[in-house]
């Protein structure tokens, strides 16, 4: 298992939620062996140093099929990588962080511009050592464009990955620090100049956005989920206007006819529905699908309850395929209880199209991606040939 990632899981700075924790708990789950096999394709095995290992987050994809990636430890320096892994399953190192003024630590996943250029943070690193936005071109040269300062007047330890706009500006949040130390919403435009965009109180507005990204629609605004907060404390779903005003467009309810600790990045439909997930509670426990209409209104598109023939703890949210499925994977559940890939129609039947059993990876924390032929693609945090996750293709 992997103590040092869940060590730094644990110590991300000056304040985390129970959300982290709980998701901790998660990544201790133990293996056992499993029946259920699909079509399904181990692309890469991480091999730790100088490889990379352990990737949290999810994967983007070119033109050619190349994909692209972070891993949070590994490399010689052990503070991770952003690698590539091209459709022949040979994979490149493209940069290694030092942990230095450089960042180190990503969790995050990448954004990808037009000329080959990969955007994400980093959870430590920087000049003040509270994480870092990050540009690395198609030569594996990188570039700071920010370093987070941390205190009130700004996010720290970032722990999800960015969006960028047609003008190029990143956006993103932090889990911790701002106003009220409960997390951030913030903007970078292109020559490395950062805003805060908004301070979570902790309250109605929620707290923690942990193990998220933002959504952004055509007319610049920016929609996300927090972990915790809201008038329940399970977390709220959230939308901000480019006037830098929140309304709150959900706010969980927990306990078993809702779900809490929301993560992952909100998708939306041509009629402006979201979806999402969140990774605990609902009916089974063990988190929800779920859909909110641009009315505000919230429905439970399913309830996983582990086991042998469901999901369980879905992190990476979902994403919207042919037909009105969605598609998803869960960090545990299955026969072997070392995660899942699903596919979800919209009328709530969910069909697992592969559980993990270890050897070909375990525990999924990242989203899914989907190419024009309905492959999908992704990584695991842990499992493979040496234990240290996987980037695994999987053909429907």
């Amino acid at each position: 298992m992997i103590t040092t990632v869940q060590q730094s899981i644990l110590r991300i700075g000056p304040r985390v939620g129970s959300a982290a924790l709980t998701l901790a708990v998660a990544v201790l789950i133990a293996a056992s062996p499993s029946t259920q096999a699909q079509t399904f394709t181990d692309l890469y095995n991480f091999a730790g140093s100088p490889d990379g290992a352990h990737p949290f987050a999810g994967l983007v994809r070119d033109a050619a099929g190349n994909l692209y990636g972070t891993t949070y430890t590994g490399a010689t320096s052990g503070y991770g990588t952003v690698f590539k892994v091209d459709p022949k399953g040979n994979e490149t190192v493209l940069y290694s962080f030092t942990g230095g003024n450089d960042g180190g630590s990503p969790v995050g996943g990448l954004v990808r511009d037009a000329e080959g250029n990969l955007y994400g943070t980093t959870q430590y690193g920087g000049i003040s050592g509270y994480g870092a936005v990050f540009k690395v071109d198609k030569s594996g040269s990188e570039t700071v464009l920010y370093s987070f300062q941390g205190g009130q007047g700004d996010g720290c330890n970032p722990y999800g990955g960015l969006v960028r706009d047609a003008e190029g500006n990143l956006y993103g949040t932090t889990p911790s620090c701002g106003n009220s130390n409960n997390g951030t919403v913030f903007k970078v435009a292109k020559n490395g100049n950062s805003r805060l965009l908004h301070s979570f109180a902790g309250g109605k507005d929620g707290a923690d956005p942990l193990y998220t990204a933002l959504l952004l629609d055509t007319k610049g605004n920016l929609y996300g989920v927090t972990a915790e907060g809201g008038s329940q404390n399970d977390g709220v779903l959230y939308k901000l206007s480019p006037k830098r005003k929140l309304t709150i467009l959900h706010t969980f309810k927990g306990g078993t006819k809702d779900g809490c600790f929301a993560h992952g990045t909100p998708a939306m439909d041509k009629q402006g529905n979201l979806y999402g997930t969140t990774s605990r509670c609902g009916s089974g426990s063990e988190g929800i699908v779920w859909k909110v209409s641009p009315q505000g209104k919230e429905t439970v598109l399913h309830n996983f309850a582990g086991g042998s023939t469901d999901g369980a703890n879905p992190i990476g949210g979902v994403i919207l395929g042919a037909q009105d499925n969605f598609y998803g994977n869960t960090d545990s559940g299955g026969p072997s209880d070392d995660g899942t890939i699903f596919q979800l129609s919209n009328k709530g039947t969910l069909t697992l199209l592969h559980s993990f059993v270890g050897s070909d990876g375990g525990t999924p924390f990242g989203g899914v991606i989907r190419d024009a032929k309905g492959n999908l693609y992704g990584a695991t945090l842990e499992g493979g040939s040496g234990g240290d996750g996987v980037v695994w293709k999987l053909t429907p």
